[in-house]
C-alpha cells in the first residue's frame, strides 16, 4: 500500500508539471517510478500516463491546435523512425543522448540570457525537426526534446504551444503504447496501476489548468528553457549511467 501511494504521489506531481506546461511528465516520472516499480512496469505505465495527459489536453486547447505546423511534424517523424531504427546499431547511444543534452543545455541557456533572440518563423522548418525527432524516436525513444525546441522556437503562445505538442504526443504516443501492448508489457499490474491513476490524473490535471491559466506568456517561455534544461541534465545522467 506504501508503495502505491509513492507511485500515485508522482503521478499526481508528474501529471500536473504536463497539464501546465504541456510536456515534461516523463522528465519527473520515469526517474522516479524506475526506482519504485523498476523499468518493465514504468515504462508502459509512464506512456499510457503521458497519451491520456496528451489526449486531454489537447481536447481542451484543441480550439488552439495548429494542424499545420503539427501535421508537418508528424509526417516528418514517421519518415524518420525507420532511419532511427537503422541506426540503432550503429550509433553508440551515450554519445547521442550526450550530444542532445548539451544541445538542450546550450539552447536553453541562451534562450533564458537572451530572450527573444533566436525565432522560427516557417512552417517548413518542422519538416527537418521532425524528421530529426523520428530519427531519435527510432533509435533512442528521446523524439520530445527536439519537437518542444522546436515549439519554443516558433513563439507560439501557451495554449497553441500545448495544444500543438499534445497533438502531436498523442498521435505519436499511439504508436508507443501499440508497442508495448505487442511486446507483452502491459502486464496486470500495469493496468491496474494506471487504473489507480486515473482518478489522480484528473485532480492534477484540473489543478495544472487553473495554474496554467495564471502563467504570463513570458514567463511560461522562460520555464520552458527551465524544464529542457532539467531534460538535458536527465539526458546526460542516463549517458553517464
Amino acid at each position: 500500500m506504501h508503495d502505491v501511494t509513492a507511485v500515485l504521489l508522482v503521478v499526481f506531481a508528474a501529471t500536473g508539471v504536463r497539464a501546465v506546461f504541456g510536456f515534461a511528465d516523463a522528465l519527473v516520472a520515469m526517474p522516479l517510478l524506475a526506482v519504485l516499480l523498476g523499468l518493465r512496469t514504468a515504462t508502459p505505465l509512464v506512456a499510457l500516463m503521458s497519451l491520456t495527459n496528451a489526449l486531454v489536453i489537447w481536447l481542451r486547447h484543441r480550439t488552439s491546435f495548429d494542424w499545420r505546423g503539427a501535421l508537418r511534424l508528424i509526417a516528418a517523424t514517421v519518415a524518420g523512425i525507420p532511419v532511427g531504427l537503422l541506426l540503432l546499431k550503429g550509433v553508440d547511444e551515450p554519445f547521442m543522448k550526450s550530444a542532445l543534452a548539451v544541445l538542450l543545455l546550450a539552447f536553453s541557456a541562451y534562450n533564458l540570457i537572451r530572450p527573444g533572440i533566436m525565432e522560427i518563423r516557417d512552417d517548413s522548418w518542422g519538416y527537418l525537426f521532425g524528421l530529426v525527432s523520428g530519427v531519435l524516436g527510432g533509435a533512442y525513444n528521446t523524439n520530445g526534446p527536439v519537437v518542444v525546441m522546436y515549439a519554443a522556437l516558433r513563439r507560439w503562445p501557451p495554449d497553441s504551444f500545448r495544444a500543438t505538442l499534445n497533438g502531436y504526443f498523442f498521435l505519436t504516443g499511439m504508436f508507443i503504447v501499440a508497442g508495448h501492448g505487442a511486446a507483452g508489457l502491459w502486464t496486470g499490474q500495469v493496468v491496474r496501476l494506471y487504473l489507480y491513476a486515473l482518478p489522480v490524473m484528473a485532480a492534477a490535471i484540473a489543478a495544472g489548468f487553473l495554474i496554467h491559466k495564471r502563467i504570463p506568456a513570458e514567463k511560461f517561455s522562460a520555464a520552458v528553457y527551465v524544464l529542457l534544461m532539467l531534460l538535458g541534465v536527465y539526458l546526460l545522467a542516463q549517458s553517464a549511467g
